[in-house]
C-alpha cells in the first residue's frame, strides 16, 4: 500500500487536513464532546488518512456499503408499501441523522461521529422490520437483536474496522446499556425521536390516524409534523446542555412515553399496517427451515472469512441480510408452484 504524502511536501496550501481537524475539534468541541484524534482505536491499527478524520472515514466506509444500500428495500412500518412516499428503513436512518446532528451541533458534540452512527445503527434489521426481528428472535437460540447483528455487520460480513466509538455506538443504540460516548446517546434518544414522528405523519397518509386521534398532550406540540418534532429536539438540547447524559425532561419523556404506547396500541399491533404481518412471519419461518434443511443453498453466500462459523450462522446471515421484495421473491421461487409449459414443436 502507497505511504500518503506528509503534509509537509504537499506543494500547495488552504487544505483543511486531518490534523488541523482534530486541533479544530479540541479548541471548538464542548469538552465532554468525542474527539477524533483521541479516539479509543481500531480492532486492527491503520495508517491515519490524509484529509479525513477516524469519525469520518468510518461514516464514509458504512455508507459505501451494499448492506447500506439495502436498506432502502426495508420496512419501516409498512410491510413493503406501493406508496412511494412511506417511510423505509433507508429514509428512517437518514431522518435519525438529521435529528441527531441537529442535537448534537446544539450541544457542541461530535457530528461526524454522530452520523457514522446513524448510518450504521440499522444496518442488521432484517426484511419486514420488526416483524423480521421477532420472527428471528422465536428461531434462533438464545434470541436474535437487530442492534447486535448491526454490529455483526461492520465487523464481520463487511468487515469495515471501524472505531472504537462508532461501534459502540451502533451495537448500545438500542437495549439496556448506554454508549460511552454522549454522541452515541443522542443517537440512541433520537432514534426513538425521529420513528414516533415520522410513524405518525405515515399513519396520517395511510388513514390510520387522524390529528384528533392523538394523545392531548402530544397535540400540543404543535399541528405539523415539523413543530412537533422541532419541540422535542429543542428539549433535549436544553435539557442536557450541560449534563453528562443525554435526556429529555421529566414533561417531554412523559408525552413521548404515551405517545409509544399509543402508537404500539394503534399502528405498530394489530391495524392495518399489520395486516401482512402474519404472512411476513410465515415468510421468515418457512425460509429458515429451508436453509437450515439445504446447507449448500447458502453455503455460496458464505466468503472465506465465515468458514469456520456453523451453518446456523450463515442462514441467519443470509435472511437478515434480504430486502422485503427479495424475500418475497425467494418464497415465491421455493414455495408457490409455477404453471407447467408444454412447448410443441
Amino acid at each position: 500500500m502507497a505511504t500518503p504524502p506528509s503534509p509537509m511536501n504537499l506543494p500547495f496550501t488552504g487544505l483543511f487536513l486531518r490534523e488541523q481537524q482534530e486541533e479544530f475539534e479540541a479548541r471548538h468541541l464542548s469538552p465532554r464532546a468525542a474527539k477524533s484524534g483521541e479516539s479509543r482505536g481500531r480492532q486492527r491499527p491503520e495508517e491515519p488518512d490524509l484529509f479525513r478524520t477516524a469519525f469520518q472515514r468510518d461514516r464514509d466506509r458504512i455508507l459505501h456499503t451494499k448492506t447500506f444500500r439495502r436498506l432502502k428495500g426495508k420496512t419501516q412500518v409498512f410491510i413493503a408499501p406501493d406508496g412511494e412516499h412511506y417511510r423505509t428503513r433507508m429514509t428512517h436512518t437518514l431522518e435519525v441523522a438529521q435529528v441527531s446532528r441537529s442535537i448534537g451541533r446544539a450541544l457542541r458534540l461530535n457530528e461526524d461521529l454522530i452520523e457514522a452512527v446513524c448510518m450504521g445503527h440499522d444496518l442488521g434489521h432484517p426484511a419486514f422490520g420488526h416483524t423480521g426481528e421477532h420472527s428471528l428472535a422465536r428461531l434462533v437460540p438464545g434470541g436474535w437483536q437487530h442492534n447486535a447483528h448491526s454490529l455483526r455487520v461492520v465487523d464481520v460480513l463487511e468487515d469495515l474496522n471501524l472505531s472504537e466509538e462508532v461501534r459502540d455506538g451502533i451495537r448500545w443504540h438500542t437495549g439496556v446499556q448506554d454508549p460511552f460516548t454522549l454522541e452515541g446517546q443522542i443517537v440512541k434518544i433520537a432514534d426513538r425521536v425521529a420513528y414516533l414522528n415520522h410513524d405518525v405523519d405515515d399513519a396520517f397518509r395511510a388513514g390510520i390516524l387522524t390529528f384528533d386521534e392523538l394523545p392531548r398532550r402530544y397535540q400540543e406540540l404543535g399541528e405539523s409534523h415539523a413543530q412537533r418534532l422541532g419541540a422535542m429536539i429543542r428539549d433535549l438540547v436544553i435539557h442536557s446542555h450541560g449534563k453528562e447524559k443525554i435526556a429529555m425532561s421529566p414533561e417531554m419523556w412523559d408525552i413521548q412515553t404515551e405517545l409509544r404506547i399509543f402508537m404500539f396500541q394503534r399502528v405498530y399491533l394489530g391495524s392495518e399496517a399489520k395486516r401482512e404481518e402474519l404472512k411476513a412471519r410465515k415468510l421468515i419461518t418457512d425460509l429458515f427451515q429451508y436453509f437450515m434443511e439445504n446447507p449448500d443453498e447458502v453455503r455460496e453466500t458464505a466468503g472465506e472469512r465465515y468458514r469456520g462459523e456453523d451453518h446456523l450462522q450463515h442462514v441467519v446471515d443470509y435472511i437478515a441480510g434480504m430486502t422485503d421484495r427479495f424475500a418475497i421473491r425467494k418464497y415465491e421461487d421455493l414455495f408457490i408452484p409455477r404453471p407447467w409449459t408444454i412447448y410443441k414443436d
